[in-house]
């Protein structure tokens, strides 16, 4: 694990993929500006709580199904995990980086999790829209939990 990454750096991170997209077609959530490093913003918790709110642009990948399907993650450059309170993200983190296949990804956690985030930028809810995208993220600032 190569640290912690604040929710600010989180949604810079993000804003940059989707000015790329505008700018070049790409796909926005997993190419950064710097060099065309791919950037995968994954959430741990459980389906369920994934689909009621999330971060607009990431995807989910329970924390028990980690060690199963970390081989998706081998294309990032650069991996961030989240959790509801930035704890088990650190686990995560700590996790991916131990395969192989994530040795030359920098991962980290984001710190102070979805709440911190959510109440700062609000988080997308429900179901994403018929192109996969999610809905804007919800201006209310209050904890998603």
């Amino acid at each position: 694990m190569d640290g912690e990454i604040s929710p600010d750096e989180v949604k810079d991170l993000l804003n940059t993929a989707t000015d790329d997209t505008s700018a070049n077609g790409t796909n926005g959530a997993n190419a950064d500006a710097d060099a065309d490093t791919v950037v995968r913003v994954v959430d741990i918790r459980d389906e369920r709580s994934f689909a009621h709110s999330r971060i607009p642009g990431s995807e989910n990948i329970p924390f028990q199904e980690l060690t199963g399907r970390v081989d998706e993650l081998e294309d990032a450059d650069r991996i961030v995990t989240v959790c509801p309170h930035g704890k088990a993200s650190v686990q995560a983190a700590q996790l991916l980086g131990s395969y192989e296949g994530t040795a030359d990804a920098r991962i980290e956690s984001m710190a102070g999790g979805l709440e911190k985030y959510g109440l700062k930028y609000g988080l997308a809810a429900g179901d994403r829209n018929s192109d996969g995208a999610d809905e804007p993220a919800s201006t209310n600032a209050e904890s998603p939990f």
